[in-house]
């Protein structure tokens, strides 16, 4: 058994079994998973009390077809129509960096290449895509235009095709990441401030309101949490940010998930130093959903 304390790992994203009352762990596992460092896979972790976990296993290992090679982030699990597709993010050499949709019969892989080519725009450089379900039954995608291209990160999303091949819409920004009052430059390039989108991801609460965290940096760089809400209750918005993040102890790119106990849990990375990040599990109070009392350790 490994220590939760122990593990290595970015953008944790949990999958609960609640058959098995198995957690699965997945995230950012290479530690060489940046600039040019030859990546290596994605791996998962099996807990049953998110303190004790079992692993590492292997979830994906690219074959000599994969023409992805580096910075291997952020794999999400979402289960849909009865199979299990993990959305992560990729690059290589002479291609931008963008999100494609793996798949596998079974939770635990091992997870093949679904969608022919990234589901963000080729000539966009995007990441940390994930699946949001409307009410209709729509697939979409809601991932970041990155800062690194221009300038002020967005949040943006477009339709899937039911089969989760490819985008059926052109993309649509839902908001910018200097549109929060909470997020801070990052720094200077060009003369234009930097702000950065990480990690969104979508969450409906029990009394229908559409709710959005995603991470970016507060002053001196530190990683934070915010929250934004959809006015309409779609994915399309218009979406207003809340005035200051929900966590902001340098920790971030985070999910929302149901403990077997009911407990709505925030899982982030924390603290966001390489090397040094650790998953840490934050209850949630929905029914305040406020910044001030949105989380509190389990």
């Amino acid at each position: 058994m490994i220590k939760r304390e122990n593990i290595y790992i970015r953008d944790p994203f949990v999958v609960p079994a609640y058959e098995e009352k198995k957690y699965y762990l997945f995230g950012t596992t290479d530690i060489n998973c940046w600039n040019n460092e030859k990546a290596t896979g994605f791996d998962y972790y099996i807990t049953s009390d998110l303190e004790n976990f079992e692993g590492p296993f292997v979830a994906f290992r690219p074959d000599k077809s994969f023409i992805w090679d580096k910075n291997f982030w952020a794999p999400e699990i979402h289960e849909y129509n009865g199979k299990f597709y993990m959305f992560a993010t990729f690059i290589t050499d002479g291609r931008n960096r963008g999100t494609q949709i793996l798949v596998s019969e079974k939770i635990t892989g091992p997870y093949i290449p679904w969608s022919i080519e990234p589901v963000t725009p080729n000539d966009w450089m995007c990441l940390d895509g994930t699946l949001f379900i409307d009410e209709a039954g729509e697939p979409w995608i809601v991932f970041c235009h990155e800062w690194v291209q221009i300038y002020d990160g967005e949040i943006c999303a477009a339709r899937l095709s039911k089969d989760l091949r490819s985008t059926i819409s052109e993309p649509i920004t839902l908001f910018r990441a200097s549109d929060a009052k909470w997020t801070r430059s990052i720094k200077i390039i060009n003369n234009h401030e930097c702000y950065v989108t990480d990690g969104p991801f979508v969450y409906k609460s029990s009394n229908g309101e559409l709710y959005m965290i995603w991470s970016s940096f507060i002053e001196n760089n530190v990683y934070a949490v915010g929250v934004a809400y959809s006015k309409s209750g779609n994915i399309v918005g218009p979406w207003v940010n809340k005035e200051i993040p929900i966590f902001s102890n340098d920790g971030g790119h985070g999910m929302i998930f149901k403990t077997f106990e009911g407990k709505l849990t925030l899982a982030i990375h924390a603290p966001n130093k390489r090397g040094k990040e650790r998953p840490l599990f934050l209850q949630i109070d929905e029914s305040t959903l406020d910044c001030k009392n949105f989380y509190r350790k389990l």
